[in-house]
């Protein structure tokens, strides 16, 4: 396999992404809606609010969680425990449903859109193998979800900080069940969830069709792998977290090594598979 002629497919779906403003603003849009918009207007109003009533409700709402979370709660005033609860606690799933979101929608139309294309059969009779392929289209989409996701969560961690970090004694996020959630857990979920992607792209016969069929198989995987970061931020433990992202990268690697089968020359023109 070559690296390189794989790179080659990879960068030529990466500029026709950017070609596509209608794809790709959208996606941006729900990126800086969930990482910058969202969380700059309710941590600012909670800590621009003060101990005022509303705010001490809330404070005291957070006695349900566990008792490992409330631990790890910090700040000395209603304003300070809410408003870290909410950064460090609330926003869980943007680390999960964004990146899955963007990179499952790049996967989708990957290869049945070189058939709609008619670029289909250029790909076929090009120097590449259907392995080097697959490959550059799995780093094509994963590519877009990874982006969005360091830069989200860089300007997240700053708007945390910013506002939130005074009421609390400092910056202090990303606190370490974040870092674990970042780099070890959600990275192969989305490898998981990519190969599944992409076998669909190859078989289906329209872009409409993948995208409704990855929807189906990409909600589970949204479930599980929400609901195992939201447990390894409530405090589940720092050893379950690194089991279930272990796990979880075997099950990647698996899904990706089954996954390049599906590609094939003949899926490329629209034909009957090869036997």
């Amino acid at each position: 396999m070559s690296w390189r002629r794989a790179m080659v497919v990879c960068r030529t779906d990466l500029r026709q992404l950017r070609q596509s403003r209608d794809f790709w603003i959208p996606m941006v849009a729900l990126g800086g809606i969930f990482f910058f918009l969202a969380p700059l207007v309710l941590l600012t109003t909670i800590t621009q609010l003060g101990d005022i009533d509303v705010v001490r409700r809330v404070s005291d709402a957070l006695e349900v969680l566990p008792q490992s979370a409330q631990d790890q709660i910090q700040g000395d005033t209603p304003a300070g425990r809410t408003s870290y609860a909410l950064a460090v606690f609330l926003f869980a799933p943007l680390a999960v449903v964004v990146p899955l979101t963007i990179s499952t929608a790049v996967g989708a139309a990957t290869i049945v859109g070189e058939r709609e294309r008619g670029t289909g059969e250029f790909l076929a009779h090009s120097p590449a193998s259907t392995s080097e392929i697959y490959l550059g289209k799995l780093v094509a989409s994963l590519v877009p979800g990874y982006v969005t996701t360091i830069v989200g969560f860089a300007v997240y961690s700053l708007i945390v900080n910013l506002l939130v970090g005074p009421e609390v004694g400092g910056w202090f996020f990303p606190t370490t069940a974040w870092w674990v959630l970042m780099l070890w857990v959600i990275p192969p979920f989305l490898a998981l969830t990519l190969s599944l992607v992409l076998r669909l792209s190859a078989r289906v016969k329209s872009t409409a069709a993948a995208q409704q069929a990855s929807g189906l198989v990409t909600l589970p995987l949204i479930m599980i792998s929400y609901g195992q970061s939201t447990g390894a931020l409530f405090g589940a433990g720092a050893t379950t977290a690194w089991v279930v992202g272990a796990v979880a990268w075997v099950a990647a690697v698996v899904g990706l090594v089954r996954g390049s089968h599906a590609v094939s020359r003949a899926r490329l023109l629209g034909v009957a598979d090869e036997q």
